[in-house]
């Protein structure tokens, strides 16, 4: 049953194209859409006679208001509505299912010594930007490929002039060690250059430059460079044999492929280039409330609006009635015309269709680990004869060093898996001594008390030891009002001493652990959650001691004000570093003098 207010906005919603937002009650934007006409549109949501699909039902719940954006036409309703689903990020819609941005690569060929470095986001620099890549693995395998290759520098600019010998990358011969040793600008820039078209797919274009360069050396009897040249053209030769053609007409493109089952989806991009298939890329997407032939276009304006370079050709493996409104927003950003196709015959189609297996594929993947995550909530269900399943799982640990600086981490799980986005870190004040039960207290306290209007109860506490902890979280549990609401649960590492086998799981009220015998996979995802919190704890700990000792060492040194203890920090990479500097090198850095740098290093060494 829906509100008066929403009854009447909707009575005076237009037949028209425009945006809706769906708020909730403290006005976060939950959800935007588009449509050809907002009264029809609206009418699927509000004024549906059947019973809404539990996805909608769970938006709905929540909707306390909406927006209306009347627009033109509907390519100005798809622009808006993309617009703001990259301002706001609505929890509802389509978007890349981890929220982040993709590393790319970096290369400033503005340099005299260009360096390579791995970045979040493309800024308005005039640098060269290659990207983005699916995953940190993927980046850094590309990125080791270069530097074994060509050995380009990877050093900051600040490390670079200021280093007094060559790093390890020079001693593993990833990099020619030019901080320090003598290389002719013009020879570095074509090692940049070639760099640049090996990361564009050009790999022939490539050789074919190495081996000019070979010759040359050669004629002028600069054989050493010549065999250092010969060894690049054969690293070059072994990833082309590696890369496998897909097109005999040896253009540059990218495919699209889609698949998708309930609400998740997953697209594959094959970049293509000369022909050759020089990656394949896997994006998961929570469907949100697209339908699958809207996900692709919703996919191709967040993807290429961060991408480094856009191909002149875009095939799909699904067509869709977004895709013509898509192509014309690309090309306004685009600084060449692009083309989308989706083909139905022939080479192009039998690409499409590898796109789209490869899609398939990996949201196989996804499904079934999702599945053995669901497997074990299940187990763990029956396991701790709770009523529900415990879809989001809190557990917390805390750490310090001798009782200083110390921290707690609550992590969680949700649906069987890390939900890092929703940790939480906890500095703990007023503790002297150390004392985990006060520390334990004291932060679950926090959690329950100020902090349940941010964010829901958990299915299933999870607290870190035996009887004893698991005591003082139900005391706190029930001192908060909250007992009932939640089940909890203890994990006790096994004593190995006493024969023992396996952890140990304790249930409130109850002296003996439980049964786990037949229960591994219940008794794994607990192990898993508690080591993720003594991770995190230890992690943010250690953060915290190296800060306070960072600051701690640089405060109050006459001269050395924030931009020099980040400048040197920066540079010489912790506190032992800088202190194993002679003055000479400290004051090689810009604003730093030979006094001030002698005064440094007496103050550090006291």
């Amino acid at each position: 049953m829906i509100s008066e207010k929403i009854k009447e906005k909707y009575d005076q919603a237009p037949h028209a194209p425009g945006v809706y937002l769906m708020r909730d009650k403290k006005g976060n934007i939950l959800y935007v859409g588009k449509a050809k006409d907002l009264k029809k549109r609206l009418a699927s949501y509000f004024m549906r006679k059947d019973q809404p699909e539990p996805k909608t039902a769970a938006l709905l719940a929540l909707v306390d208001d909406f927006y209306l954006v009347v627009t033109q036409s509907d390519q100005e309703a798809f622009i808006l509505e993309s617009n703001l689903i990259k301002e706001h990020s609505p929890k509802y819609n389509v978007l890349l299912k981890d929220g982040k941005n993709y590393p790319l690569l970096r290369i400033d060929m503005n340099e005299p010594y260009p360096s390579i470095q791995r970045v979040r986001r493309i800024e308005q620099d005039k640098a060269l930007y290659f990207g983005p890549y699916s995953s940190s693995k993927s980046v850094n395998q590309t990125l080791k490929q270069i530097q074994r290759i060509f050995k380009l520098r990877k050093c900051r600019e600040a490390q670079f002039k200021n280093r007094s010998r060559p790093c390890l990358n020079y001693q593993i011969k990833a990099c020619l060690g030019l901080c320090c040793n003598a290389v002719d600008p013009g020879e570095y820039q074509a090692r940049v250059k070639a760099a640049v078209l090996f990361l564009r797919g050009r790999t022939r274009e490539v050789i074919k430059k190495l081996r000019i360069e070979m010759a040359e050396f050669a004629s002028t009897q600069a054989f050493e460079k010549a065999a250092q040249v010969r060894d690049t053209i054969f690293a070059v030769e072994r990833i082309m044999e590696r890369q496998v053609v897909v097109s005999a007409d040896g253009q540059d493109r990218d495919v699209l492929g889609l698949a998708w089952d309930r609400d998740l989806a997953v697209v594959t991009v094959m970049q293509v280039r000369s022909g050759h298939l020089i990656n394949t890329a896997y994006y998961p997407l929570d469907l949100g409330f697209k339908e699958p032939d809207e996900v692709l276009a919703a996919f191709v304006i967040q993807y290429y609006e961060k991408a480094a370079q856009i191909p002149g050709s875009v095939l799909f493996s699904h067509p869709s009635d977004d895709m013509v409104r898509a192509e014309a927003r690309l090309n306004e950003v685009a600084d060449h015309r692009v083309h989308f196709h989706y083909p139905v015959r022939g080479e192009k189609k039998r690409l499409a269709d590898m796109a789209r297996l490869n899609a398939k594929g990996e949201l196989e993947k996804i499904l079934d680990r999702e599945a053995e995550a669901r497997a074990g909530l299940t187990m763990l269900q029956r396991l701790l004869g709770m009523d529900r399943l415990p879809e989001r799982m809190e557990c917390f640990d805390n750490s310090n060093l001798q009782g200083k600086d110390p921290v707690a981490a609550m992590v969680v799980f949700t649906g069987g898996r890390p939900d890092r986005n929703a940790y939480r870190k906890f500095i703990i004040k007023d503790i002297d001594q150390q004392d985990d039960y006060a520390y334990m207290t004291h932060v679950l306290s926090r959690r329950f008390r100020h902090d349940r209007e941010d964010m829901p109860l958990p299915d299933l506490l999870v607290v870190d030891g035996g009887k004893g902890q698991l005591s003082m979280a139900v005391s706190v549990v029930r001192e908060l009002g909250l007992e009932g609401m939640f089940t909890l649960a203890g994990l006790a590492k096994k004593d190995a001493d006493k024969g023992e086998k396996a952890d140990k799981v304790y249930l409130p009220g109850r002296s003996n652990p439980l049964n786990t015998a037949q229960s591994a996979k219940a008794l794994f995802l607990l192990e898993q959650i508690r080591d993720e919190a003594h991770r995190s704890a230890v992690t943010f700990q250690r953060s915290r001691r190296e800060k306070r000792g960072k600051l701690s060492a640089l405060d109050g040194i006459p001269g050395i004000g924030p931009k020099k203890k980040k400048l040197l920090l920066t540079t010489f990479k912790g506190i032992d570093n800088i202190r194993n500097q002679s003055p000479e090198e400290l004051a090689a850095l810009p604003g730093i003098t030979l006094d001030m740098a002698r005064n440094l290093l007496q103050v550090l060494s006291e």
